[in-house]
């Protein structure tokens, strides 16, 4: 693993080529967020399996996904390119070639850079992960250098601690809420859980009414309230938690024109 530290918090991310066997088709492999360890309270983040086990699929920590906006091949039933993976076999949901990454050490953080070209695609894309006291942001570029034009869907998918009460999430958007799916909306805007404890995953999709980049308080056991802000205006954006974690996943869905570049941010402060 790669770690990148201060005094208030060491960050794990995992090695695209040393921790493979971590990896499938579903999360980036370049800036994947592993674990956050404050020095006084442990770990920081959780996962839908932590801390009995870990698989590929449900991952831990802050991974982050393309893998909702596959570049389909034309001619190849069930391969395409993930963006930040490789060539993939959906079918079998393997990864049949992992793009390269290029890892670049700087004053607070880690840059990941890749190039990836498949069939009319080509474009480069960067991940960058850097620590600022205790505030963790990821960053990434992606810049479309082929004939066609990049579609990009994309979300991140931080893993928090179930709180010892209900109250999970605030955001600074309306909510047109409706009791569903394990979740309430409290009067001082939270949203919460019900019907604890959970024996099954509990998803919902919000209807938001966001118009500004997010800001999020979200409440967590060993620290009472951690937050997170990022730089866009989130499309789709479900919450989801089991009986080990609960997450938010607010979705980045562009299209990059040939010679365009993308670039958004999210800030996890802990």
């Amino acid at each position: 693993m790669i770690e990148l530290a201060n005094d208030a918090l060491a960050v794990q991310l995992l090695d695209p080529v040393a921790d493979r066997q971590r990896f499938g088709v579903r999360y980036c492999t370049g800036g994947y967020i592993y674990q956050i360890r404050d020095p006084a309270h442990g770990d920081l983040l959780s996962g839908p399996t932590y801390p009995e086990s870990f698989n590929w699929f449900d991952g831990q920590g802050i991974p982050d996904a393309f893998n909702l906006g596959p570049l389909a091949a034309r001619d190849v039933p069930g391969e395409a390119l993930i963006i930040g993976i490789g060539v993939c076999d959906l079918h079998q949901r393997i990864v049949r070639s992992y793009c390269d990454w290029t890892i670049t050490r700087h004053g607070s953080g880690f840059t990941f850079a890749t190039a990836q070209s498949y069939e009319d695609w080509s474009f480069t894309l960067t991940r960058d992960v850097s620590l600022h006291g205790r505030t963790v942001r990821s960053r990434t570029m992606l810049g479309n250098q082929g004939k066609a034009p990049v579609p990009v869907r994309w979300f991140p998918h931080p893993f928090y601690p179930q709180p010892a009460t209900d109250e999970l999430l605030w955001i600074n958007a309306p909510l047109r809420w409706r009791d569903t799916g394990g979740y309430t909306q409290l009067p001082n805007g939270f949203i919460a859980r019900t019907g604890w404890p959970w024996d099954e995953g509990k998803y919902l999709p919000l209807d938001h009414d966001a118009t500004a980049p997010l800001t999020l308080l979200q409440r967590h056991p060993k620290l009472g309230m951690v937050a997170a802000a990022c730089s866009y205006v989130p499309d789709f954006f479900p919450v989801w938690g089991n009986g080990a974690t609960f997450s938010w996943e607010p979705f980045l869905e562009r299209t990059v024109a040939t010679a365009q570049t993308l670039d958004w941010w999210i800030d996890y402060t802990f």
